[in-house]
C-alpha cells in the first residue's frame, strides 16, 4: 500500500509525499519479519510477499520519482528529439530492482551481508536526492545526462557482485563491528544536509563497504 501510494504521488511530482510513504514502507519492511516471528505466523509465502511488496515500494516508486523528475529537466539540443521518450528509461531501475530481489531470494550467501545494493537503499538515495536537491537538479546544465548515467550506475549496483556490509550486530564489541561503528559515526554529519542526508548516507555506505573490502581483502 505504501509503495502504491508513493508511486501515485510521484507521478504527480509531489515528491515530499512520495518520499514520506517510501520511508513509511521502509519502516514496515524493517519490522515485518520480526513481527511475523513474534506472532508465530512466518511462512514461505511471507518471503515471497515481502519481495513483491519491495518491488513496488523500492522499485516502482523511486522509478516514478525519476520519471517525473526527467520530465522537468532541461534537455540539451542533442537530446531534444528524445524528450518524450527519455523519462521512460527511469523504469529500467524498476526492472533491475525486481531482478535484484529475485536473486536475493535465491542467493544463500547473503545471510550476514549483502551482495549488491539493497533496494531500500537505492530508493532512499533517489528519494532523498530529489527532495533535497530538486532546485539544483532541474537547473543543472545537462542534468538529464548526469541523472540517466546515475540511474544506470545504481541499476548496475543493484545486481553487481559487490559485497556490502549489513547493520546486523551479534554483539556490541568493537571487534567484528568496527566497520559498522565507523559507518554510524560517519552518518552523523550527513544529517546536517537536511533532506539530502539519506543520499549522502547511501554514498558513504557504498564507499565504506568498498574501502573496507579493499583493505581487508575479504568479504564481510
Amino acid at each position: 500500500m505504501c509503495g502504491g501510494i508513493a508511486s501515485t504521488f510521484a507521478f504527480q511530482a509531489d515528491y515530499r509525499m512520495a518520499v514520506m510513504f517510501i520511508i513509511l514502507g521502509a519502516v514496515f519492511d524493517f519490522f515485518d519479519g520480526m513481527t511475523a516471528r513474534l506472532l508465530h505466523v512466518s511462512s514461505p509465502i511471507g518471503k515471497e510477499l515481502d519481495s513483491l511488496a519491495d518491488v513496488i515500494t523500492f522499485g516502482l516508486a523511486p522509478s516514478a520519482i525519476l520519471f517525473s523528475l526527467f520530465r522537468e529537466l532541461q534537455y540539451p539540443e542533442a537530446w531534444a528529439a528524445f524528450r518524450d521518450l527519455v523519462p521512460y528509461t527511469a523504469f529500467v531501475m524498476a526492472a533491475f530492482s525486481a531482478l535484484r530481489l529475485a536473486k536475493f531470494n535465491l542467493d544463500e550467501r547473503q545471510s550476514t551481508s549483502f551482495i549488491g545494493l539493497p533496494t531500500p537503499a537505492n530508493a532512499l538515495f533517489w528519494s532523498s536526492l530529489t527532495l533535497g536537491q530538486h532546485g539544483w537538479l532541474v537547473s543543472l546544465p545537462c542534468g538529464i545526462v548526469w541523472l540517466v548515467a546515475g540511474m544506470l550506475l545504481m541499476s548496475w549496483l543493484l545486481v553487481a557482485e559487490l559485497p556490502l556490509f549489513a547493520l546486523k550486530f551479534k554483539s556490541l564489541a568493537w571487534k567484528g563491528n568496527a566497520v559498522k561503528y565507523v559507518f554510524l559515526l560517519g552518518c552523523l554529519p550527513c544529517f546536517l544536509l537536511g533532506y539530502s542526508c539519506f543520499a549522502a548516507i547511501i554514498v558513504w555506505y557504498v564507499a565504506l563497504s568498498v574501502g573496507a573490502r579493499m583493505v581487508s581483502g575479504s568479504k564481510f
